[in-house]
């Protein structure tokens, strides 16, 4: 049946009216859907961010993934690596004998060895270990004197009016027990005389007994004896 005029008008004013109904209903809804998916997006990235707020600034959940990757590095280490210590050991803990005890020795040990190479062609045997006294033992201070004065030294020291200013440094540690210690001294003799003068130096291995801050030289003889 064909509309009038009339009809017409009322059926297209109908038309708008329902299409414009859709087009708020439609409106509205997708305004709602995307506040919720907003609040949502916002929360992840917050989240994400460790709780600073940086998610405000549009941060995506995805992009929030790099920060979470340190943990996951740390905890990749092999599982049966050790840790390294750097520390120096400590050495004394293996010696019969205190750091001091064995600086005590050391230094006794030094100045016996530099009072053994100094002389003079005009000292006699008691003068030369004089200088000795307290560094060695009687027993050994005795074999000194007597070497000092052998007939064959004694004369080619006057016979060249030989002058020695002796020194000694440590040069290892050969041997040790629970109350003796060898070093390896060297030796050298500073020496001014009539023939072969200039510096002579002689490794001795030298052992000391005793303990604690109380070392006596007790033993004297050339390193390559192998004493100790």
């Amino acid at each position: 049946m064909e509309l009038t005029a009339a009809q017409r008008r009322i059926v297209f004013a109908v038309v708008v009216f329902a299409l414009a109904g859709l087009g708020v209903y439609v409106f509205t809804s997708a305004g709602h859907g995307t506040d919720g998916s907003g609040a949502a997006s916002h929360h992840a990235a917050g989240q994400g961010a460790g709780g600073t707020g940086t998610g405000g600034q549009g941060t995506s959940p995805a992009s929030t993934q790099p920060a979470a990757s340190p943990s996951v590095s740390s905890s990749s280490s092999p599982a049966g690596a050790a840790p390294t210590d750097t520390r120096n050991p400590d050495i004394y803990q293996w010696l019969p004998f205190t750091k001091a005890g064995l600086a005590s020795a050391a230094s006794v040990a030094v100045r016996f060895g530099a009072a053994y190479g100094t002389f003079s062609y005009t000292e006699k045997a008691p003068a030369y270990v004089a200088s000795m006294r307290g560094l060695v033992t009687q027993q050994l201070s005795g074999q000194i004197s007597a070497a000092y004065s052998a007939p064959g030294v004694a004369s080619l020291r006057a016979s060249r009016k030989q002058v020695s200013a002796g020194s000694a440094r440590i040069t290892s540690l050969r041997a040790f027990g629970s109350s003796s210690v060898t070093f390896i001294v060297a030796v050298t003799e500073q020496i001014t005389a009539t023939k072969n003068s200039g510096p002579l130096t002689t490794s001795y291995a030298v052992t000391l007994t005793g303990g604690d801050t109380s070392w006596r030289v007790s033993g004297l003889e050339y390193e390559g004896a192998g004493n100790s």
